[in-house]
């Protein structure tokens, strides 16, 4: 029997795994999975946890209740990947061998990687949302705070998620103001980008939605230390921002088998080809979801879309035939602005965020760049549809590349 091999059984892997176990022969294949825990974290649901709309337990569910029959899990760390030999070696010295490896270990915040972070003020002054441990801690220090210097944080670019950190933002200033303290609170929201996102028009949107709540936005900060006695973030070119509550994006990394695998990059992403996610070095080996190096947001949505088309050039893959599919980078994020609304962004490796309606023209029933309460239910829609639809590998009526019905380009100054 052929055997495919699936680190990580996170968002993407859960997909590859539930699309293929329907299609491949299995008196030809066998399909294992490999994971370090045995339940499965629906990690955008980390974001509503310091503000008490989500719990804790339900945003965890038992791994295997996501697996189908007839897949094998095995539960232990990877250690390194011999490629060479094809073969994944864990780190209690089990081997095992593959035909084909997907590795969809997708990526974690390594606070570890700015100096001070991890010092005294470490989970007293300083906050993650990036994990359920972080997010849940965060929930109890936003119930003490009182009033002071707020600073939301990225450390560097990519992230899960990268508009994660402007929903907390706006999430918590509006909460701050419905408990009566948002006079007391100085709001910072210090990034490496140079300005609110990576994208010029969305980039002035929101940023435009930050002026209007007050918020102080610190461009072009790249961070080299926390200075735990002054309680401030310290920038390669000494800038200061003190702070009395600091919520920040630590560095996000790939998995540390890959580094020792020799497969990734210097933050551990595998380089893949961006249309097809197969490793530039290896005609055996795939990366998805956020363990890549592709170009374009790391998040479930691209997951999504980048596994539907994976699967279909799997098959031709197998079967001796060129992979015909090509992602284009596809991304579709709900953005949290606040007050029951919320935004929604739909692009691609090559059309920058646009005004409109998604995913029918004029109908939507979502709006684009464009604040709306129907928004902000179709995020909190999502959770259903994940647990649902999304992981299990159902088909959900969304093109997988991005189409431009329903959206409009803004004139340009000439125009």
């Amino acid at each position: 029997m052929k055997r495919l091999v699936v680190l990580g059984a996170g968002t993407a892997g859960t997909m590859v795994v539930n699309k293929l176990h329907r299609l491949l022969d299995r008196r030809q294949w066998r399909i294992t999975v490999v994971d370090q825990t045995e339940t499965h974290q629906y990690q955008p649901g980390f974001l509503f946890i310091p503000f008490g709309r989500y719990r804790p337990s339900q945003v965890v569910k038992p791994r295997r209740k996501f697996l189908p029959r007839g897949v094998e899990l095995v539960l232990g760390e990877v250690y390194r990947v011999d490629a060479d030999a094809s073969q994944v070696r864990l780190a209690n010295g089990q081997r095992i061998a593959y035909d084909f490896l997907v590795i969809a270990t997708g990526t974690s915040p390594h606070p570890e990687q700015t100096p001070g972070m991890l010092g005294s003020l470490w989970r007293t002054s300083v906050f993650d949302f990036y994990s359920l441990d972080g997010a849940t801690a965060l929930a109890q220090a936003l119930q003490r705070f009182d009033g002071g210097r707020l600073v939301v944080h990225i450390v560097d670019l990519p992230i899960k998620c990268p508009v994660a950190p402007l929903e907390f933002t706006f999430l918590v200033e509006a909460y701050l103001r419905h408990r009566g303290i948002r006079d007391r609170v100085e709001i910072v929201y210090a990034t490496p980008l140079p300005g609110a996102f990576t994208k010029p028009i969305a980039s002035a949107r929101l940023g435009s939605m930050l002026d209007e709540r007050g918020i102080v936005v610190e461009p072009d900060f790249l961070v080299e230390r926390i200075d735990e006695q002054a309680k401030a973030l310290v920038s390669y070119d000494d800038r200061v921002i003190p702070f009395d509550l600091l919520v920040t994006v630590p560095l996000n990394m790939g998995a540390d088998f890959i580094a020792r695998s020799g497969l990734g990059d210097e933050l551990n992403y595998v380089p893949v080809d961006r249309h097809t996610m197969l490793s530039r070095t290896y005609d055996n080996i795939f990366a998805i979801g956020d363990a890549n190096d592709i170009p374009t947001s790391k998040a479930g949505s691209v997951a999504h879309f980048s596994v539907d088309v994976f699967t279909e050039n799997f098959l031709q893959l197998i079967h001796g035939l060129p992979m015909t599919g090509r992602f284009d980078g596809h991304a579709n994020c709900f953005v949290e602005s606040g007050d029951g609304k919320g935004l929604l962004i739909d692009f691609n490796y090559d059309t920058e965020p646009l005004p409109g309606t998604y995913p029918v023209p004029v109908v939507g029933p979502f709006a684009l760049l464009r604040e709306t309460a129907r928004n902000h239910w179709g995020k909190l829609a999502f959770r259903w549809m994940y647990w649902h639809l999304l992981l299990p590998g159902r088909r959900i009526p969304l093109p997988a590349h991005m189409s431009m019905a329903g959206k409009r380009r803004p004139p340009t100054e000439e125009e």
